[in-house]
C-alpha cells in the first residue's frame, strides 16, 4: 500500500504534509485504541472450520483475518501498480484489477472489525482497524490519480490502444 500514491499525494497534489498526516494517522490509532474491543478471555469457540463464515460471523482469530488477507492484497496492488507505471497494464485493466478487489475489501473489512475481539491485546485491533481504513484511503487517493493524476501515474507514451484515458 501506498508505494506509488503516496509520493504523488505530497510531491505533485499537495494536500497535505507528511507531519499533518502521521499527526492525522497517530490521532485515528488513539481513537481506534480507546474504542477497541475488550479481549476474549474464552477462546472455546473459535476455530478455522468453514473459514469465510466464521470470520464473518467474527469466530476466527484476528491475525488469522488479518494477515492472509493483508499480504495477498499488497502483492495484489504492487503488481498492478508496478505494471501500470511500466506501460504494461492498460489504464481499463488496471481499473479492472481494483474493482475486483473491491467487494473481497468489504468482506476483508467486516471481518476484521467483528474479530477485533479475538486478539490478545487492543492495540492490534486498533491497528488492524486502521489499516483497513488506510486501504479505502489508498482507494480514494488512486481514485483521484485516476480520475485527475493519469499522465503522472501511467506510461501514458507507451499505452497504444487505451490512450485515450490518459487525458
Amino acid at each position: 500500500m501506498f508505494i506509488y500514491t503516496l509520493g504523488l499525494f505530497f510531491t505533485e497534489m499537495a494536500w497535505a504534509s507528511p507531519v499533518e498526516l502521521l499527526l492525522i494517522v497517530v490521532a485515528m490509532l488513539l481513537v481506534l485504541f480507546l474504542s477497541a474491543p475488550a479481549c476474549v478471555e474464552n477462546t472455546g469457540q473459535l476455530s478455522l472450520t468453514n473459514y469465510l463464515f466464521s470470520a464473518w460471523t467474527g469466530c476466527v482469530w484476528l491475525r488469522w483475518v488479518f494477515w492472509p488477507f493483508f499480504i495477498l492484497l499488497n502483492i495484489s496492488l504492487y503488481v498492478a501498480d508496478t505494471l501500470a507505471k511500466m506501460g504494461l497494464l492498460t489504464v481499463s485493466s488496471w481499473d479492472d484489477v481494483h474493482l475486483m478487489l473491491l467487494l473481497p475489501i468489504i468482506w476483508w473489512t467486516t471481518a476484521v472489525w467483528r474479530c477485533s475481539q479475538n486478539t490478545t491485546q487492543s492495540i492490534f485491533a486498533a491497528a488492524s482497524r486502521l489499516l483497513t481504513l488506510a486501504v479505502f484511503f489508498e482507494y480514494g487517493l488512486k481514485l483521484l490519480i485516476r480520475l485527475d493524476y493519469p499522465r503522472l501515474f501511467f506510461g501514458c507514451e507507451e499505452l497504444l490502444l487505451d490512450y485515450g484515458s490518459c487525458f
